[in-house]
């Protein structure tokens, strides 16, 4: 197994203590947390990067890679769906992750569907996009609800309060979100439309 595909598979392991370091209600967990999801999101910018520039891109490394990235944020999203800030607010909409997942699910179909014909779809730069909003918008969700612990310096650079208004990531995290979502969206249709030729020949 080459280098790029060992970081695919870390990625899973990562995800899964991620997962569990969440619901574990250990002290400063959200902060453990972040330092997890950053470490599984450089391992997906580090898989890639090194796949193309040493020419290591496999059959095994297309398929897994999306795989991969999907089962980090739909874990995240379906996680914060279930927590609640001091405002009795949730950290995330339910309705906006039943969209990231539903795509993530559909896309994950079609790739095995187009797996069933011989046919493997590689990532595509827009999706990619989608992933990184995805990122961003879990990074500063997991962000804005620890950085209080961090002392000085969370306060400092988080805390920061732009234009007289409040801290200026409590604007940005919901900015985040919609970004996310959106992308998400887009780029599931866009994706879905130009391979529909793979599921209408089936219908």
């Amino acid at each position: 197994m080459n280098l790029p595909n060992k970081l695919t598979i870390a990625r899973f392991f990562l995800t899964a203590a991620f997962v569990a370091v969440m619901f574990s209600g250990v002290h400063f967990n959200e902060t453990i947390s972040l330092a997890l999801f950053c470490l599984a999101s450089i391992s997906d910018y580090l898989d890639g990067e090194i796949a193309r520039r040493r020419k290591l891109i496999t059959n095994f490394g297309i398929l897994m890679d999306p795989l991969a990235d999907k089962i980090m944020v739909c874990s995240a999203f379906i996680a914060f769906v279930g927590r609640v800030d001091e405002h009795n607010r949730h950290w995330m909409a339910a309705w906006m992750v039943v969209i990231i997942v539903a795509r993530e699910l559909a896309i994950t179909g079609l790739r095995l569907l187009a797996a069933s014909k011989h046919v493997v779809l590689a990532a595509e730069r827009f999706g990619k996009d989608k992933t990184i909003s995805q990122i961003v918008a879990i990074i500063a969700i997991l962000v804005l609800h620890s950085y209080k612990d961090w002392g000085v310096i969370g306060q400092t650079i988080f805390g920061l309060r732009l234009f007289g208004g409040q801290p200026w990531v409590e604007w940005f995290t919901p900015l985040s979100k919609w970004v996310a979502v959106i992308f998400t969206f887009v780029s599931g249709w866009m994706y879905l439309w130009k391979n529909r030729a793979l599921y209408l020949e089936d219908m």
